[in-house]
């Protein structure tokens, strides 16, 4: 029987996705696992495995497709011993869709994805339940609970956002049975759903307000999109307030230099190359380590403490944003969160980020102090509850001891989640930052 090979979701919020190249052809075999496409997201381009084995009989969405619905059939696969031509002409009409999967989905974080990095409601997901509520599952933890006969609306997804992966529906199996989830998880996440974004202005409505051919329309692509979704929702369901302060950074660039220069070389270049923003991701974490209570995400009915310091740090890449995390930063040196962050940065740009690499994270960073900007607020990333505004460092007059000195400056902006992160709490965040910032040393014991 032909096997349907259908667009995968690549994360739990991907709707649609571009098909940006075939790595088979038809005629080919392929085995489980076989890398067979390249799918292009919002945010980056991901390689996608067979989950089948098989002879490709047709590929129905050619390469450069874009906008390629999540689930909609891309390819058909001949099984072994099939007639390829019988399966090519019989498209379509296999009865149980088999869909690629993408490689190393299943280990992606449980959080959402960052601001302006992933659309926030989910669609396309691969079950529903007898009472008509969307269960999120991998193609291949699908293919798994049909085999077993298991019903993937019983089993508490272990994924990100609840998604049922592999090793739910093994367990599931192993312990006889499929594990229930809730029952009032579904009724309680319908009623959290945020409310739809408003509309923008119509085009009609903006247009005539210029002259015609004076402007030319450039349509919103699918990050911009994914950005003005994420902001409206962060700004109509999170109560922001904001806390200011100045740091003093002679101390941080001295010890930077000390560092740089000290830093082992090979190859006749150094293995490491500190930047402040490296030593900024590290005081960020550090601060949230020793003020827990403001390391926290909020929910409607928990308060969502974090084990772990994983700072997101906002990129500009061409169209739009993307905020890549280091992963326990409170507890990597500074020469490894440099170098992760420079690979992670370089990708980012590439848009060759996994799905795990930018969701999730407790906080996040955004510096925009290269650019020149002394000071800004930044818009929190849902489900974080902090996010830190990083100003220029520059010289300006300051008094120590009653006498007028000169020194290079750096104003910071947390930006708070009023629900979960109060005033005090977030000045306490605040300073414990400003002591790392201010006497750097303590980030290197």
């Amino acid at each position: 029987m032909p096997i349907n090979i259908t667009m995968p979701a690549l994360s739990p919020t991907m709707e649609e996705g571009n098909l940006a190249k075939w790595l088979v052809k038809e005629g080919d075999t392929v085995k489980s696992g076989d890398i067979i496409a390249e799918i292009e997201t919002d945010k980056a381009t991901m390689e996608v495995e067979a989950v089948d084995e098989g002879t490709v009989a047709k590929i129905v969405v050619p390469a450069g497709t874009e906008g390629v619905k999540v689930n909609a059939l891309i390819a058909v696969l001949a099984a072994d011993g099939e007639d390829v031509s019988a399966a090519a002409s019989g498209a379509g009409s296999a009865p149980a869709p088999k869909a690629a999967e993408a490689p190393k989905a299943e280990a992606a974080p449980a959080a959402p994805a960052p601001a302006a990095a992933a659309p926030a409601p989910a669609a396309a997901p691969a079950a529903v339940s007898a009472g008509g509520n969307r269960t999120f599952s991998s193609p291949l933890a699908r293919r798994l609970a049909k085999d077993a006969g298991i019903d993937l609306s019983a089993i508490a997804g272990s994924g990100p956002h609840g998604r049922v992966v592999k090793s739910d529906v093994e367990a599931a199996v192993a312990g006889g049975g499929a594990k229930a989830a809730p029952a009032a998880a579904a009724p309680q996440a319908a009623a959290q759903a945020p409310a739809a974004a408003p509309k923008g202005a119509s085009d009609e409505s903006v247009l005539k307000l210029f002259e015609p051919g004076s402007y030319e329309l450039v349509p919103h692509d699918g990050m911009r999109k994914v950005i003005a979704k994420r902001l409206v929702e962060s700004k109509q369901t999170v109560p922001h307030f904001y806390v200011t302060v100045d740091c003093e950074l002679d101390a941080l660039m001295s010890l930077r230099a000390q560092l740089n220069d000290a830093a082992p070389r090979k190859d006749g270049a150094p293995s490491y190359k500190l930047s402040v923003n490296d030593m900024v991701i590290k005081a960020m974490a550090l601060a949230l380590r020793d003020v827990p209570d403001a390391n926290v995400s909020w929910t409607e009915t928990n308060m969502v403490k974090h084990k772990h310091a994983d700072v997101g740090v906002a990129v500009s890449i061409p169209g739009g944003l993307i905020t890549p995390i280091i992963r326990k930063a409170e507890e990597k040196t500074l020469s490894a969160i440099s170098n992760e962050m420079r690979d992670l940065g370089k990708r980012a740009k590439d848009r060759k980020l996994k799905p795990e690499e930018y969701q999730g994270g407790t906080s996040s960073v955004s510096n925009m102090g290269m650019m020149g900007v002394k000071q800004f607020a930044a818009v929190i990333n849902p489900p974080h509850a902090t996010i830190l505004a990083v100003g220029a460092g520059e010289q300006r007059p300051v008094v120590k001891n009653g006498q007028l000195a000169v020194a290079t400056v750096m104003t910071v902006t947390l930006s708070t989640d009023h629900r979960c992160v109060d005033g005090a709490l977030g000045a306490e965040l605040l300073q414990a930052f400003k002591g790392y910032i201010e006497n750097p040393m303590g980030m290197l014991v």
